[in-house]
């Protein structure tokens, strides 16, 4: 989610941006037209104040009147193109905006249920240590020695139970020999398993 954010922002930045650029291209074309609109309304009343003496003049400012009206009625044209490509800019950001809108609401649904997900495993791992330590104090300290190498070892993991002849820990299933083996130690005797070493649990279904 975080990822998916980060990609429409950086789309909805280069939408801003685009739209900024427009803007600013509608207000230059403004300015144009608002330049060439003076020179005409300029010449414009020259000819009706009847100012312009001979013929010539009168003929040239007519043409450049004339002139004018088609570059205003272009320019204008071009400030409506622009002003087209903004709107669609605009709606294109809106769009984009709402979506980060969504993704945000969904991102601190999500990150709540987070939080309260992380809490409850911590106060299951507190439970669970104090039942451990609880659970350790009661093995002999050879024993609690051996379990911690054995699992220092092995990823953390330094036991397993032997359930229908499987070690819990590696998976791996006994052959017989082995279980006949561990069948005749003593009951209070260590186990190891004979494919990861570690140490086996025995359990009523071990199959010895």
């Amino acid at each position: 989610m975080e990822q998916a954010r980060a990609e429409l922002a950086s789309r909805a930045v280069a939408q801003r941006t685009e739209v900024d650029d427009l803007a600013d291209e509608i207000k230059k074309a403004e300015s144009d037209v608002a330049l060439v609109r003076s020179r005409r309304a300029r010449d414009q009343q020259r000819l009706d104040s009847g100012a312009v003496g001979s013929a010539k003049d009168l003929e040239a400012l007519q043409r450049e009147v004339v002139s004018l009206d088609r570059r205003i009625a272009t320019l204008e044209d071009a400030e409506l193109e622009v002003m087209e490509r903004l709107e669609v800019a605009q709606a294109e950001q809106q769009q984009l905006d709402k979506e980060l809108d969504r993704i945000d609401a969904e991102m601190a649904t999500v990150g709540e249920s987070l939080d309260q997900q992380l809490g409850a495993i911590a106060t299951e791992v507190a439970v669970v240590g104090t039942e451990r330590q609880q659970a350790a104090d009661l093995l002999p300290g050879d024993l609690l020695a051996l379990y911690e190498r054995v699992r220092a070892q092995h990823g953390g993991v330094g036991a397993g139970a032997l359930r229908q002849r499987r070690c819990e820990a590696c998976r791996l299933e006994l052959n017989a020999a082995d279980l006949r083996e561990l069948a005749g130690l003593p009951a209070d005797e260590v186990m190891r398993c004979p494919e990861c070493n570690r140490l086996l649990v025995r359990t009523a279904e071990s199959g010895l």
